[in-house]
C-alpha cells in the first residue's frame, strides 16, 4: 500500500490521514551490519540477536567507518528481510533524508516463511530496480515463531502485526501480495488500516478467496490434514529424508513434503558433530490461525472495496483449493460495483499452475504481477 504511513496505524488527524506511530515495541537500535548485494540490495532485518547468515547468494559488508554499525532495528513485531533495487539508496536509519522509494510487501502461505518469497523477491528487484521489498514471517512462522504473541491467532492478528512492522520502518507500501493464508491477511490489512488511504494501494491476493475455504479433490494435499500429521512428529529428528518419506508414505506430495521439511533447522549448528534437526515453526500456534483461516469471511471488503484499494484476485489454473462458481460471480460482480465507487476489483487466471504459483509458473506470475510495479 502505497502510503502505509496510513497502513501503518488506525488513527487519523483531522485532515483524514492517519498518524504514524512511534510508541510501537522494539524501536531501539542494536548493534547489526548492513547486508548489501548487487544487482540488487538484501537487507536481513531479523529480531533475534544472532548474526543472520544470509542466504546462499554472495553478500558484502558495508564500510564499517560509515555512521555507526547501529543501521538495522530487530523487529520485536517480526522477522522480516528487505530487498532492494539497485536503484534504491533508502535505508531505516536514514529515512527522513531520502525520498522513501516504492515499496511491496509480499506474504506467504500457512507452514510457509519469507524464504518462499526470496528467489522471486530477487527477480522483481532487478526488472524493477526503483523498488523495494519486504518479506515477513508471520507470526508463529520461521525466525518470527520465537517472538511470543499475546492474544490469539488469527487473521486479523497476524495482520496487524504486519500493520505495526510497517508502522515501525516508517514505510507505506504501494502494493501488497499475499498467497494463499496470506492473501487473507492482505485483505485484513485493508480491512484495519485507518480511511482514508494516503496513496493508491494494490493488492494481490493469490490462489485465495475472500470467504469459505474449500477442500481440494480426493488426492489433493489438505493443509487441516498437513498440520495435524505434524503435530504427531517428535520435535526434534535426525534426517530431513526420513520425514519427505514419511509425508510421502502419509499421502502427501512429494512437492509438499520437501517444501514442509525446510521448515527445519539445527538444533547446535555451531557442534563439532551432526546435530538433531527441529522445527522452526510454532505448530500449536499455525494450527489456530489455519482454522481462523478456514473461519474469516472478508467479502464485506472486496464488495465495498475502499476509494484507492485496487484487490486482484488471481486463481492457478489447477488449484488444489476449489474455487466454487458462486465465488468468481461474486468477484466480477465487485468488479463492476468498484469501478462506480473508485475502487478496484479483477479477476486474473494463472495458466499451466497449481496452488504453489510463485513455483509452478513464476514467469506467468512475473508477468501478471509486473505491471503493478510500472511507471516508478
Amino acid at each position: 500500500m502505497s502510503g502505509i504511513t496510513n497502513f501503518t496505524s488506525c488513527r487519523r488527524f483531522e485532515n483524514g490521514a492517519s498518524a504514524l506511530r512511534k510508541d510501537l515495541p522494539g524501536a531501539g537500535l542494536i548493534n547489526k551490519k548492513f547486508l548489501t548485494t548487487k544487482p540488487c540490495q538484501k537487507v536481513s532485518l531479523v529480531h533475534s540477536k544472532r548474526m543472520f547468515k544470509g542466504s546462499s547468494i554472495r553478500m558484502t559488508m558495508v564500510d564499517e567507518r560509515i555512521s555507526s554499525r547501529k543501521v538495522v532495528v530487530p523487529s520485536e513485531i517480526l522477522a522480516y528481510e528487505l530487498v532492494q533495487g539497485a536503484k534504491v539508496r533508502w535505508s531505516y536509519i536514514t529515512e527522513g533524508s531520502l525520498p522513501e522509494p516504492p515499496t511491496a510487501v509480499l506474504l506467504h502461505g500457512i507452514l510457509g516463511s519469507r524464504k518462499n518469497w526470496g528467489s522471486f523477491a530477487r527477480r522483481l528487484a532487478q526488472e524493477f530496480p526503483k523498488w523495494q521489498f519486504l518479506l515477513v514471517d508471520l507470526r508463529c512462522h520461521g525466525d518470527s515463531a520465537s517472538l511470543k504473541k499475546r492474544g490469539a491467532h488469527t487473521v486479523a492478528s497476524a495482520a496487524l502485526d504486519v500493520l505495526k512492522l510497517l508502522g515501525q520502518l516508517r514505510l507505506t507500501p504501494r502494493v501488497v501480495v499475499g498467497h494463499s493464508f496470506g492473501g487473507k491477511v492482505a485483505l485484513s490489512m485493508v480491512e484495519q488500516v485507518a480511511k482514508p488511504l494516503a496513496r493508491p494501494v494494490r493488492v494481490w491476493v493469490l490462489d485465495a478467496t475472500p470467504g469459505e475455504v474449500r477442500a481440494g479433490a480426493d488426492g489433493d494435499d489438505h493443509p487441516a490434514e498437513l498440520i495435524s500429521f505434524l503435530s504427531k512428529l517428535p520435535k526434534e529428528v535426525s534426517s530431513k529424508r526420513d520425514i519427505v518419506e514419511a509425508l510421502i508414505q502419509e499421502g502427501f506430495s512429494r512437492d509438499v513434503a520437501q517444501w514442509v521439511v525446510t521448515n527445519l533447522r539445527q538444533t547446535n549448528p555451531a557442534g563439532s558433530s551432526p546435530s538433531p534437526l527441529s522445527w522452526v515453526f510454532d505448530l500449536k500456534g499455525i494450527a489456530e490461525m489455519y482454522q481462523s483461516y478456514e473461519e474469516t469471511n472478508l467479502w464485506k471488503i472486496v464488495e465495498d472495496v475502499p476509494r484507492g484499494v485496487h484487490v486482484n484476485f488471481l486463481k492457478a489454473e489447477r488449484s488444489l483449493h476449489r474455487w466454487a462458481l458462486e465465488d468468481i460471480r461474486r468477484i466480477h460482480v465487485a468488479e463492476e460495483q468498484a469501478v462506480e465507487e473508485g475502487g478496484g476489483v479483477e479477476m486474473h487466471v494463472l495458466e499451466d499452475a497449481g496452488h504453489w504459483v510463485h513455483a509452478d509458473n513464476p514467469d506467468g506470475l512475473f508477468k501478471i504481477l509486473s505491471f503493478s510495479f510500472q511507471g516508478f
